[in-house]
Order: C-alpha cells, then sequence, then structure tokens
C-alpha cells in the first residue's frame, strides 16, 4: 500500500460507547476515529460487538453512554434517515431494500431528481444507471423489479444506493459477504475511489485478504471492548488474528489439554463424501472426506466458509456442484429432513432460527426430530419418549426438573444440550455441530466436549466447528482449514498441532504455502 499522508482531522468521533441489551453490557466504553480519506476497518469475530458499534454510529441501537462527534459537534444519533442527511450512508449486514420497488426506484429512494412537475424519472434512473456502473452492473436495467435479481446483484445495489450521493462517511457492514470473488474486486475498487476524494470508509469484513487489502487502519473488537488499534501495513496477520479470537480460557487448557485417546485409532470406513462440492457465491468447489469413529474439524474465521460448507453437506442448502457420497453411493440432499433419512444430524449455530423451539418443552424438543424421521401418522407414545428423554438425562447432564419446562426458559448450555440430545435420538452414522459451545459456561462446555469424544468412539462421523481454535485442536483427529470461502489445507492432528498452527495457516498470504494435507 502506498505512504499515507498525516492523519487528516477526524469526520466522526466516538467515545466510551457503551450499550447494553437485556441487562448485559455489549459494548463497553468503546472509542472510534472516522478520518476523511481512510479505509478503517472494524474487526473481531462473531458477537464482538461490530454491528452494535455501527447501529450505535447511525441510530438504530440505543446508547446507554458516551459520546458521538460528526465535524467535532456533539450528536445524538436518531435514525439512520438523519445519518443519511449528515452524509453518513451505510450499507448494512442485512439488505434494507424494497423488492416489489424497481432497482432505480430502490437506489435513489428519498433522493429523486425532482423538477417543478415532480419526479423527473428518466433523469433519476440516470443518476442509478451512473451508480450501478460503477460497480460494474450496466446490463442491469434501472427499469427492473429488484425482486427479479439474484442475491448478489441485490448486494452490490444496496451499494449503489449508499453511494450514490457520494457520502463524506461511508459504513459497509459485510457488503461482499454474497458477492463472488469478480464482484468483491469491483467493489473494493469503488471503496478505494471513495476514499481518495476524501471520504471516510468504516469496513467490517471476516474476509481476511480484503481487509489487508483496502484498509489502512485496524480497530479489533473481542467482547464488546476494544483490544487493539493498528496501522493495516504495520501488523502481522498472525497478531492481528489472535486479538481476535482471544487468549485460551485457563479452565479449559488446564482441565483438557491432552489429547484424546481416540485421536490415535485408525480412522474408520468414509461414511460421507464431498468431491469438488461448492456453491457459487457460497464455497468454492471443496473436497472431504468423514470417517466412522472420527472427529473433523473445520477452523476458520468467520466467513471462511466452515459453516457453509457444513450446510452443503447436511442438506440446509443445495449445492450448484460437485457431488456428495454417502456410504460409497451418490446422494442428492435436497433438505435436513432428507438428510436425516440417511442418519446425517446437523446442528446449527443459529439455535433461535434453527435449532431449539422456543415453545415447546424440553421433552418435546428432544423427541421432535425422530418424530419427523418417523412420520406424523405414527406418533411416539409417552412411553417411547419417555425412553429416550432418560437415555439422555444422565449422558448429558440434563435436570429432570426441566423437562416439562418450555425450552426457551432454559440457560444457552442446556438449550445445546437439548438440541444435541434431539439428534443423538436419532442415532446418527454424521453429526455436524456448528458452535455447539458457544456462548456456555464451562461446565456445560465440557460435557458437549466429552460426549463429542464419546460418539468418536462409538462409531460417530462427527464434524466440529468452532470460533475457539484451542476446542478444533483438543477434539479433532483431522482439521480442515478454510480461508475467504475456500479450503486451503487440511492437517492430521498430532502433538505438533497447536492453535499456533491454524493461525499461521490462515494468516498466510495468498499464494504462500501452508502445510500440506497431512500435517
Amino acid at each position: 500500500m502506498a505512504p499515507r499522508t498525516a492523519p487528516a482531522d477526524p469526520v466522526v468521533e466516538m467515545y466510551g460507547i457503551t450499550v447494553e441489551r437485556s441487562g448485559t453490557r455489549v459494548l463497553d466504553d468503546v472509542d472510534l476515529l472516522l478520518r476523511p480519506g481512510e479505509v478503517h476497518a472494524l474487526m473481531g469475530e462473531n458477537g464482538a460487538g461490530k454491528s452494535t458499534l455501527i447501529g450505535a454510529l447511525t441510530g438504530t441501537v440505543p446508547i446507554l453512554a458516551g459520546d458521538v462527534l460528526v465535524d467535532g459537534a456533539p450528536r445524538t444519533p436518531e435514525s439512520v434517515a438523519r445519518s443519511r442527511a449528515e452524509g453518513i450512508a451505510t450499507v448494512f449486514q442485512e439488505s434494507h431494500l424494497s423488492p416489489h420497488l424497481t432497482v432505480a426506484e430502490n437506489v435513489m429512494i428519498g433522493h429523486e431528481v425532482r423538477r417543478w412537475f415532480g419526479i423527473d424519472w428518466s433523469s433519476t434512473r440516470e443518476r442509478a444507471s451512473a451508480a450501478l456502473a460503477a460497480l460494474g452492473l450496466e446490463d442491469v436495467d434501472p427499469r427492473a423489479p429488484l425482486e427479479d435479481l439474484s442475491p448478489a446483484t441485490k448486494q452490490l445495489v444496496a451499494v449503489a444506493r449508499a453511494i450514490v450521493l457520494e457520502p463524506r462517511v461511508l459504513v459497509l457492514d459485510e457488503p461482499t459477504s454474497s458477492l463472488d470473488a469478480a464482484e468483491a474486486s469491483r467493489l473494493l475498487g469503488v471503496v478505494r475511489r471513495l476514499r481518495d476524494q476524501g471520504a471516510a470508509v468504516l469496513f467490517v469484513s471476516h474476509f481476511l485478504e480484503q481487509v489487508f487489502e483496502v484498509s489502512d487502519r485496524l480497530t479489533v473488537l473481542r467482547g464488546g471492548r476494544v483490544v487493539a488499534e493498528y496501522r493495516t501495513a504495520e501488523v502481522e496477520r498472525a497478531e492481528l488474528i489472535s486479538k481476535m479470537i482471544g487468549e485460551d480460557i485457563d479452565a479449559l487448557q488446564a482441565l483438557h489439554s491432552e489429547r484424546l485417546s481416540h485421536h490415535y485409532a485408525q480412522p474408520g470406513e468414509v461414511t460421507l463424501r464431498a468431491a469438488s462440492l461448492g456453491r457459487r457465491g457460497v464455497l468454492e468447489p471443496t473436497d472431504v472426506e468423514l470417517s466412522r469413529g472420527e472427529v473433523v474439524g473445520f477452523a476458520g474465521l468467520r466467513g471462511s466458509g466452515r459453516t457453509e460448507l457444513a450446510r452443503l453437506m447436511s442438506g440446509v442448502e443445495r449445492p450448484d456442484r460437485g457431488e456428495l457420497w454417502f456410504d460409497g453411493a451418490r446422494v442428492q440432499l435436497r433438505s435436513p429432513g432428507a438428510a436425516l433419512r440417511y442418519r446425517i444430524a446437523m446442528s446449527s449455530e443459529n439455535l433461535r432460527d434453527d435449532g431449539i423451539v422456543a415453545g415447546l418443552t424440553v421433552r418435546q424438543n428432544i423427541v421432535l426430530a425422530l418424530q419427523a424421521l418417523r412420520g406424523w401418522t405414527r406418533p411416539l407414545s409417552r412411553g417411547e419418549q419417555d425412553a429416550i428423554v432418560d437415555t439422555y438425562l444422565d449422558a448429558l447432564r440434563l435436570s429432570p426438573d426441566d423437562l416439562d419446562r418450555p425450552a426457551g426458559e432454559l440457560s444457552g448450555g442446556t438449550q445445546q444440550k437439548v438440541l444435541l440430545a434431539r439428534l443423538l435420538a436419532t442415532r446418527p452414522h454424521v453429526l455436524i455441530l456448528d458452535e455447539p459451545t458457544r456462548g456456555i459456561d464451562i461446565a456445560a462446555k465440557l460435557d458437549i466436549q466429552r460426549r463429542v469424544a464419546r460418539l468418536a468412539g462409538e462409531g460417530v462421523a462427527v464434524v466440529f466447528i468452532s470460533s475457539e481454535l484451542e476446542e478444533v485442536v483438543r477434539l479433532s483427529d483431522r482439521i480442515v482449514v478454510l480461508k475467504d470461502r475456500e479450503k486451503i489445507g487440511e492437517l492430521s492432528n498430532g502433538p505438533g498441532v497447536t492453535v499456533d498452527t491454524i493461525v499461521e495457516m490462515i494468516a498466510a498470504d495468498t499464494g504462500e504455502a501452508g502445510p500440506d494435507a497431512e500435517g
């Protein structure tokens, strides 16, 4: 990156920003400065507070304490519309577009070209087309309904709406999450152009290469606090990743640092194999094999493709390329229900939307998947339900007193155990666990980790995904490492493999040789 001149005075200053939700502090005394002519990357893992800080800036999240200054003058963030009026444009991770309006109407909404007779639609569409052309969308008809476009093109339309007025401050929250490499490259080019024209850009992304390519400065959040700030050109990737993921939890290190005995067992027969499996804009073609009696860790930062690969292998999402083979036969998994018929079960990282049914009791949640597999015309009797539930009460240390309580009333750790019990009740041959220990206490975390180890010992093929790399290293026989939506390597676990091994592999520049397939 070319040397930059001395930093200009900030256009946005945020000091001591504190936000609470339901009595929990999600941002704690956070400072952030955005300078004109600079791309400032906001880094951190899931739940670090990045989107909350953006909400505090744009007025969508109320601030408990702290100050926001624009051009040195205090202001109270009130709404996205107020922020736009002050020259702060935002592209949120979830697009705020209107599907039933045209492309031009979405791009120019609230800023249509007006004449004495009303809206000049011809001029309005011309300005929309110019913004779209800057993003390589010359072929998109501004008269077309937005709902006719692909998800990636809709995301670029959201960016076009943000840049059409050439804002003084542009906030991009995961703007490339649904874009392929060429689309992302075009967007980064626009970001550079706006920076060079004097805009201040706040860039949030889990794609490290993009961050290092486009940003001038980095702020790292962890647990709602600022843990580091760097000039991008002066920080090593490994140091940045270490700051993002934090230190290992001492208690977990002390309790279970030794290699589990099943790590030395010979892998069993291949039960699930992905051959060039992928989906455009989601995951590059990927090869993975899962063997019985083996724990395979998927490691990588959020956005690396680890969850996307799991969803493609479990029928949650459909691939548009490649093949899946189960016990030597090619299969097509068109839904999670279809996967369950092959005894392939997945626990999603999103408990609220894809996991626990909060209004059902613990007992009902545990038997839900097995009842669906059996068919609703053959309901499980109360005796059958009790037998299933009793099997997992002791195994997962669930309380009998909770069985008839709504699952939504229980702690996150207990909900994770209930979801695991639901999947185990189907007697899976392949169990895919995405962040099964996130946000739960250490005792519940260890219960789940021990159960995973036992399942492998019983011949189940397990995929284990966790943002805590130390967990992945502790539990896995093999580790598949992903970065920027593609597999970059695979490690056979052993005494020489550490968290640093994976961090160095992820941090390596594109094109550098990492550990070979056998580690």
